[in-house]
Protein backbone atom coordinates (compact mmCIF):
# COMPACT_ATOMS: atom_id res chain seq x y z
CA UNK A 1 0.00 0.00 0.00
CA UNK A 2 1.30 3.45 -0.83
CA UNK A 3 2.00 6.11 1.75
CA UNK A 4 -0.91 8.03 0.38
CA UNK A 5 -3.21 5.03 0.98
CA UNK A 6 -2.11 4.78 4.63
CA UNK A 7 -2.69 8.48 5.20
CA UNK A 8 -6.07 8.23 3.54
CA UNK A 9 -7.13 5.49 5.96
CA UNK A 10 -5.93 7.19 9.16
CA UNK A 11 -8.78 9.73 9.42
CA UNK A 12 -11.39 6.95 9.15
CA UNK A 13 -9.61 4.98 11.94
CA UNK A 14 -9.45 8.12 14.11
CA UNK A 15 -13.11 8.87 13.56
CA UNK A 16 -14.04 5.31 14.60
CA UNK A 17 -11.93 5.39 17.78
CA UNK A 18 -12.82 8.88 19.00
CA UNK A 19 -16.38 7.99 20.05
CA UNK A 20 -15.06 4.98 22.02
CA UNK A 21 -12.47 7.15 23.80
CA UNK A 22 -15.10 9.80 24.50
CA UNK A 23 -17.52 7.25 25.97
CA UNK A 24 -14.79 5.70 28.14
CA UNK A 25 -13.66 9.11 29.38
CA UNK A 26 -17.26 10.09 30.10
CA UNK A 27 -17.86 6.88 32.05
CA UNK A 28 -14.70 7.42 34.12
CA UNK A 29 -15.61 11.03 34.86
CA UNK A 30 -19.16 10.06 35.80
CA UNK A 31 -17.89 7.34 38.15
CA UNK A 32 -15.36 9.72 39.70
CA UNK A 33 -18.00 12.40 40.29
CA UNK A 34 -20.46 9.92 41.83
CA UNK A 35 -18.00 8.31 44.25
CA UNK A 36 -18.88 9.19 47.83
CA UNK A 37 -16.22 11.24 49.57
CA UNK A 38 -13.82 9.28 51.73
CA UNK A 39 -14.70 9.13 55.42
CA UNK A 40 -12.24 8.84 58.28
CA UNK A 41 -8.48 8.78 58.24
CA UNK A 42 -5.57 10.04 60.29
CA UNK A 43 -6.20 12.27 63.29
CA UNK A 44 -4.56 13.49 66.48
CA UNK A 45 -6.53 14.38 69.59
CA UNK A 46 -6.01 14.30 73.37
CA UNK A 47 -7.04 11.54 75.79
CA UNK A 48 -8.36 12.04 79.33
CA UNK A 49 -4.83 12.68 80.61
CA UNK A 50 -4.14 15.27 77.88
CA UNK A 51 -1.77 12.86 76.14
CA UNK A 52 -1.72 12.70 72.33
CA UNK A 53 -4.07 10.06 70.96
CA UNK A 54 -4.03 9.23 67.25
CA UNK A 55 -5.82 6.90 64.88
CA UNK A 56 -2.84 4.55 65.27
CA UNK A 57 -3.93 3.93 68.89
CA UNK A 58 -7.10 2.29 67.56
CA UNK A 59 -5.52 0.00 64.98
CA UNK A 60 -6.06 -3.72 65.46
CA UNK A 61 -9.58 -3.41 66.83
CA UNK A 62 -12.78 -2.27 65.10
CA UNK A 63 -14.41 0.80 66.58
CA UNK A 64 -17.60 2.83 66.58
CA UNK A 65 -16.93 6.58 66.76
CA UNK A 66 -19.51 9.18 67.73
CA UNK A 67 -19.23 12.98 67.87
CA UNK A 68 -21.07 15.13 70.40
CA UNK A 69 -20.49 17.09 73.60
CA UNK A 70 -20.82 16.45 77.32
CA UNK A 71 -23.58 19.02 77.95
CA UNK A 72 -25.78 17.55 75.21
CA UNK A 73 -29.26 17.20 76.72
CA UNK A 74 -30.55 14.19 74.81
CA UNK A 75 -29.09 12.69 71.63
CA UNK A 76 -25.53 12.20 72.90
CA UNK A 77 -26.34 10.33 76.11
CA UNK A 78 -29.04 8.34 74.33
CA UNK A 79 -26.67 7.30 71.55
CA UNK A 80 -23.89 6.35 73.96
CA UNK A 81 -26.34 4.34 76.09
CA UNK A 82 -27.46 2.51 72.94
CA UNK A 83 -23.87 1.79 71.94
CA UNK A 84 -23.08 0.41 75.40
CA UNK A 85 -26.24 -1.73 75.33
CA UNK A 86 -25.61 -3.03 71.80
CA UNK A 87 -22.08 -4.01 72.71
CA UNK A 88 -23.31 -5.91 75.79
CA UNK A 89 -25.95 -7.66 73.70
CA UNK A 90 -23.26 -8.86 71.28
CA UNK A 91 -21.79 -11.03 74.04
CA UNK A 92 -18.20 -12.12 73.47
CA UNK A 93 -18.16 -10.41 70.06
CA UNK A 94 -18.87 -7.12 71.81
CA UNK A 95 -15.49 -7.33 73.53
CA UNK A 96 -13.87 -6.93 70.11
CA UNK A 97 -15.51 -3.53 69.61
CA UNK A 98 -14.12 -0.24 70.91
CA UNK A 99 -16.47 2.72 71.42
CA UNK A 100 -14.99 6.20 70.92
CA UNK A 101 -16.63 9.51 71.83
CA UNK A 102 -15.19 12.76 70.45
CA UNK A 103 -16.30 16.08 71.90
CA UNK A 104 -16.89 18.82 69.35
CA UNK A 105 -17.04 21.44 72.13
CA UNK A 106 -13.36 21.92 73.02
CA UNK A 107 -13.98 25.35 74.51
CA UNK A 108 -15.84 23.78 77.45
CA UNK A 109 -15.07 20.04 77.32
CA UNK A 110 -11.58 19.41 78.68
CA UNK A 111 -9.82 16.08 78.16
CA UNK A 112 -10.47 15.20 81.82
CA UNK A 113 -14.18 16.10 81.68
CA UNK A 114 -14.69 14.07 78.51
CA UNK A 115 -12.99 11.10 80.18
CA UNK A 116 -15.25 11.45 83.24
CA UNK A 117 -18.31 11.74 80.98
CA UNK A 118 -17.71 8.47 79.13
CA UNK A 119 -17.11 6.71 82.46
CA UNK A 120 -20.77 7.37 83.31
CA UNK A 121 -21.81 4.80 80.68
CA UNK A 122 -19.82 1.97 82.31
CA UNK A 123 -18.72 0.61 78.95
CA UNK A 124 -14.95 1.20 78.76
CA UNK A 125 -15.40 3.95 76.19
CA UNK A 126 -12.57 6.17 75.03
CA UNK A 127 -13.29 9.88 75.41
CA UNK A 128 -11.31 12.32 73.27
CA UNK A 129 -11.14 16.00 72.52
CA UNK A 130 -8.41 18.41 71.46
CA UNK A 131 -7.68 21.91 70.35
CA UNK A 132 -10.32 23.57 68.18
CA UNK A 133 -8.08 22.93 65.16
CA UNK A 134 -7.67 19.23 66.00
CA UNK A 135 -11.41 18.80 66.52
CA UNK A 136 -12.16 20.61 63.25
CA UNK A 137 -9.70 18.33 61.42
CA UNK A 138 -11.24 15.05 62.62
CA UNK A 139 -14.76 16.38 62.09
CA UNK A 140 -13.81 17.25 58.52
CA UNK A 141 -12.30 13.79 58.00
CA UNK A 142 -15.53 12.13 59.14
CA UNK A 143 -17.78 14.65 57.35
CA UNK A 144 -19.26 15.73 60.70
CA UNK A 145 -21.02 19.08 60.89
CA UNK A 146 -21.25 21.01 64.15
CA UNK A 147 -22.08 24.58 65.11
CA UNK A 148 -22.68 26.63 68.24
CA UNK A 149 -26.27 27.74 68.82
CA UNK A 150 -26.55 30.70 71.24
CA UNK A 151 -29.27 30.30 73.88
CA UNK A 152 -31.63 33.09 75.04
CA UNK A 153 -30.58 32.50 78.64
CA UNK A 154 -26.91 32.81 77.71
CA UNK A 155 -24.29 30.30 76.73
CA UNK A 156 -24.75 27.97 73.80
CA UNK A 157 -25.65 24.46 72.71
CA UNK A 158 -23.93 22.62 69.88
CA UNK A 159 -25.85 21.29 66.91
CA UNK A 160 -23.99 18.32 65.42
CA UNK A 161 -24.25 15.31 63.13
CA UNK A 162 -25.73 12.25 64.82
CA UNK A 163 -24.40 9.27 62.87
CA UNK A 164 -22.17 6.64 64.46
CA UNK A 165 -19.27 5.77 62.16
CA UNK A 166 -18.06 2.17 62.03
CA UNK A 167 -14.37 1.60 61.29
CA UNK A 168 -12.60 -1.73 60.86
CA UNK A 169 -9.42 -2.89 62.59
CA UNK A 170 -7.30 -1.51 59.73
CA UNK A 171 -8.75 1.98 60.19
CA UNK A 172 -11.09 1.88 57.17
CA UNK A 173 -14.61 3.30 57.34
CA UNK A 174 -17.13 0.57 56.50
CA UNK A 175 -20.61 1.76 57.50
CA UNK A 176 -22.60 4.04 59.78
CA UNK A 177 -25.51 3.73 62.16
CA UNK A 178 -28.21 6.29 61.56
CA UNK A 179 -30.66 7.54 64.20
CA UNK A 180 -33.30 5.96 61.93
CA UNK A 181 -31.81 2.46 62.35
CA UNK A 182 -33.69 0.26 64.79
CA UNK A 183 -31.93 -1.94 67.35
CA UNK A 184 -31.75 -4.97 65.10
CA UNK A 185 -30.36 -3.02 62.16
CA UNK A 186 -27.73 -1.40 64.38
CA UNK A 187 -26.76 -4.73 65.94
CA UNK A 188 -26.48 -6.34 62.50
CA UNK A 189 -24.09 -3.59 61.37
CA UNK A 190 -21.97 -3.97 64.50
CA UNK A 191 -21.83 -7.75 64.15
CA UNK A 192 -20.77 -7.40 60.53
CA UNK A 193 -18.09 -4.94 61.57
CA UNK A 194 -16.49 -7.22 64.19
CA UNK A 195 -16.71 -10.24 61.88
CA UNK A 196 -14.56 -8.58 59.17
Amino acid sequence: MTQRGILARRPAWSVAVLPVVAVAAGAFLSHWLQRPPSIGGAFELLDRDSRPFTDANLRGRPFAIYFGYTRCPDVCPTTLLHLADWRRRMGADGEKLQIVFVSVDPEIDTPASVGAYVDLFRASMIGLTGTPAQVAAIADAYRVVYAKVPQPSGGYNVDHSTAVFLVDSAGRYVDSISPLDNDEAALAKLRTLVAR
